[in-house]
C-alpha cells in the first residue's frame, strides 16, 4: 500500500510537527501507528551559531519523492510526510521532519528510520557551519556512520 499523496516539501520556514501529524491522520480511523521524527540543529558543544543548508531545487524534492516511493513499496504505509528545511538554522531549531502512518507500529517505525537514513545520505543537501566566534566553517562532509546506516537496508 503506497501513500496516496506523500507530502514532500523543502522550505526555509519552520514547520509544526503536531500540525503535520494531524494533517496526516485527520478523519482517519484506520491508522494504528503514527511515527514522527524531528531532527534538530545541534550547537556542537557551544561553538555553532547556525547551520546553513543549501539544496538543488527540484532535484532535492524529486530525490525525497523517490525515497518515499521506495518506503511505500517496502512497508504498508497509509501516509507519509517529509519536510526538509534550507537556509540558516540556529541551534535548537528543527531541520527535518518525517512522519509515517501505518496500521501497525513496526511498519511506521521502520519506514521512518529508512527515510531518515536515506535523507542523510542520498538527498542533495549541503551543510555549512557558522561559528559563534564569527568564523565561517567548512562545508560538512558526510559521515561514514550515515552511509553504514543506509547500507543496512540493501
Amino acid at each position: 500500500m503506497k501513500p496516496w499523496n506523500p507530502n514532500i516539501r523543502v522550505q526555509a520556514e519552520p514547520f509544526d510537527a503536531a500540525h503535520e501529524s494531524q494533517r496526516l491522520t485527520a478523519g482517519r480511523n484506520d491508522v494504528g501507528a503514527l511515527v514522527t521524527f524531528t531532527g534538530l540543529c545541534r550547537d556542537e558543544g557551544g561553538r555553532l551559531a547556525a547551520l546553513e543548508l543549501e539544496h538543488y531545487p527540484g532535484m532535492a524534492e524529486a530525490e525525497i519523492a523517490r525515497i518515499a516511493a521506495q518506503a511505500a513499496e517496502r512497508w504498508p504505509l497509509m501516509g507519509l510526510t517529509a519536510i526538509h528545511r534550507t537556509g540558516k538554522i540556529a541551534p535548537g531549531e528543527p531541520i527535518v521532519l518525517v512522519v509515517t502512518a501505518s496500521a501497525h507500529r513496526k511498519a511506521a517505525f521502520e519506514a521512518a528510520e529508512f527515510l531518515m537514513d536515506f535523507l542523510k545520505t542520498k538527498a542533495p543537501f549541503w551543510k555549512k557551519e557558522h561559528h559563534k566566534d564569527g568564523a565561517s566553517g567548512d562545508w560538512v562532509d558526510a559521515r561514514d556512520a550515515d552511509d553504514d546506516a543506509a547500507d543496512r537496508w540493501s
